[in-house]
Order: C-alpha cells, then structure tokens, then sequence
C-alpha cells in the first residue's frame, strides 16, 4: 500500500476514534498500555485523555490501537 494509502487510514481511524469519544487502549512498542479518549492529533503525535487529564503521545511510539470492550 502506498504511503499516502497508510495515511489516509490513520487519519480515517483516528478522526472516527475522536469523534466517538469512546474509550481505547493504546499500546506503545515499549509495551506500555494507555487507556482514555483521543480528543485530538495531529501528523506527529495523539491526546489522550483520561479523568480530566491529557498526555501528548507521539505516533511514532504507538503500536495499536484497540476499542476498549
């Protein structure tokens, strides 16, 4: 697939993810697990929020994204 194919469908699956306000869990490749809401990104990094609090993650750092079930 080509670059601009990969990134159309990040854009796509993050922008629905912010859009729903349901909660995900974000796995980094250093195996850390995030769990919140995408209130925002960009080409480089997502907000993701929790209680009321936001952390800047960089995309780069981001293996999966998951619906929390």
């Amino acid at each position: 697939m080509p670059e601009n194919d990969n990134s159309k469908l990040e854009e796509n699956f993050l922008t629905t993810a912010r859009k729903s306000a349901k909660d995900l869990t974000i796995f980094l490749v250093n195996g850390i697990k995030l769990q919140g809401t995408i209130t925002d990104f960009n080409n480089e990094t997502v907000v993701l929020t929790r209680a009321g609090q936001s952390q800047l993650v960089y995309r780069h750092a981001i293996s999966t994204i998951a619906p929390d079930l």
